[in-house]
């Protein structure tokens, strides 16, 4: 049985309910905004700040010894369990993600548009890798989808990266949040998963920390 909405939830969703002018994201799904979770659309109407805890796992063997390797690339902690938020904003240009594990540093994505949904996607710059990101709408729940990938604006084949999937969804009015990074013969090297709570954004995470 669903439970209600947390107060944080069922504050942004009114307001998402009470109508918000276009943005980035809202422009580049047009119609199909409407699919995502009213959650989700609430949270790419306004903006706001995800947080809470998050499982990491890596698993085993020579696939936790990758993992290992490319969550210290990627700056996420090694231990089981950590604090996480992600800040999210809108610029007339591009959407905008802070994420932050404790004790680790913040980690800045900026998402520009290109075309509209189905066909278009979003140009991902984070470091000297620039990632082509398609989007799936799955029961509600907003998955991204690697097209294209380069390293310091040189062409990298896909199938010398890990494989990705991460996306967010909305469950008993709180935000589940998943990555996963898995490769050929190893399977999955890099996983962390969490429920997250939502808060506008200035407002302290307390549980973020």
């Amino acid at each position: 049985m669903a439970r209600p909405l947390n107060a944080a939830a069922a504050s942004v969703s009114a307001t998402a309910a009470s109508g918000s002018p276009p943005n980035v994201v809202t422009r580049w799904f047009g119609a199909a905004f409407y699919q995502l979770h009213p959650l989700l659309q609430s949270l790419h109407s306004n903006g706001g700040r995800l947080w809470g805890e998050v499982e990491i796992n890596t698993g085993s063997g020579l696939a936790a010894v990758v993992g290992k390797r490319l969550a210290r690339r990627l700056g996420i902690p090694l231990q089981a369990r950590s604090g996480f938020q992600v800040n999210i904003r809108h610029t007339p240009e591009a959407l905008l993600w802070q994420r932050s594990f404790s004790g680790g540093r913040q980690m800045d994505s900026a998402f520009r548009p290109y075309g509209n949904w189905p066909d278009g996607g979003w140009v991902e710059n984070t470091g000297p890798f620039t990632l082509k990101l398609g989007v799936d709408i799955v029961d509600g729940g907003w998955y991204w989808r690697l097209r294209e990938a380069r390293w310091h604006g040189l062409p990298v084949p896909l199938a010398l990266l890990p494989h990705s999937e991460a996306g967010k969804r909305a469950v008993d009015g709180r935000y589940v949040f998943d990555v996963v990074f898995s490769l050929p013969l190893l399977g999955r090297v890099l996983s962390y998963r969490g429920v997250l709570d939502a808060q506008p954004l200035g407002a302290e995470a307390a549980g973020a920390h």
